[in-house]
């Protein structure tokens, strides 16, 4: 999580944005559209390409050397950001590749709307009880794995095989990101951008859930147990023992 003010930072400290031969040292001033260019970034196709037959040692010691750190929020509310980013907004990747397949499963809409924005006209999209149901449904990793924005974490990230020096929470991010930064002794060149968005709060749960029956909740719950047991969340008991 908070991955695209993570790549603005990687950006500055890295100088790979030149504004009029100067380096930009603004995260906020990064243009949305390159946070997320592989151009902007050295990627793990052009670290192979360029290092061939040695890519493989190189990634060894970088594993090994280099400080290793993730930042990851609370399962559930990820869930509901997720709902919101990619179901409430209208992405016609998203409503392509996901949302018809929700509609046409568990919102008896056989043929739904063939665009995002014909689905917005017609106020058609799925529910966030579709969704749980979605990531319920045992066909669904049959078809594809879980996409990157709800796929588990530790099926994501890999804290079992990749000893990360450092973990921080959403929650906090603002002061675990200087710490970070500080560890890093970076923090005289670069400050984690403050966020002014309207992020998905802990405290919407309850009402969140209210449209899922609770036997769904508690499958979903050990789904995504892991998440919550390996980075110190809580078991949600109000939403679990309704």
């Amino acid at each position: 999580v908070a991955c695209s003010n993570w790549k603005r930072i990687m950006i500055v400290l890295s100088e790979s944005l030149q504004q009029e031969g100067v380096p930009q040292r603004d995260p906020l001033a990064i243009p949305r559209d390159l946070v997320h260019n592989s151009s902007m970034h050295f990627t793990f196709n052009k670290f192979w390409k360029r290092y061939g037959k040695f890519a493989k040692h190189l990634m060894k010691v970088k594993l090994k050397k280099y400080t290793k750190f993730l930042f990851v929020r609370d399962p559930f509310v990820r869930l509901i950001s997720a709902y919101r980013n990619k179901f409430e907004m209208r992405n016609e990747d998203f409503y392509r590749r996901f949302a018809q397949v929700m509609l046409r499963r568990y919102a008896n809409q056989p043929t739904p709307p063939a665009s995002v924005d014909k689905a917005f006209t017609l106020g058609v999209h799925p529910s966030f009880s579709h969704f749980i149901q979605y990531l319920l449904d045992p066909q669904t990793e049959k078809d594809m794995p879980f996409n990157e924005h709800w796929r588990q974490v530790y099926r994501l990230c890999h804290p079992c095989q990749i000893q990360y020096d450092f973990v921080g929470h959403l929650e906090t991010v603002e002061e675990d990101a200087e710490h970070l930064l500080r560890l890093l002794r970076v923090d005289n060149v670069v400050e984690f951008p403050t966020s002014q968005r309207n992020l998905t709060a802990s405290s919407w749960e309850t009402n969140w859930f209210s449209t899922v029956p609770v036997e769904a909740r508690r499958e979903l719950y050990k789904l995504y147990e892991p998440d919550f047991r390996l980075f110190g969340y809580d078991r949600p008991e109000s939403i679990l023992n309704e």
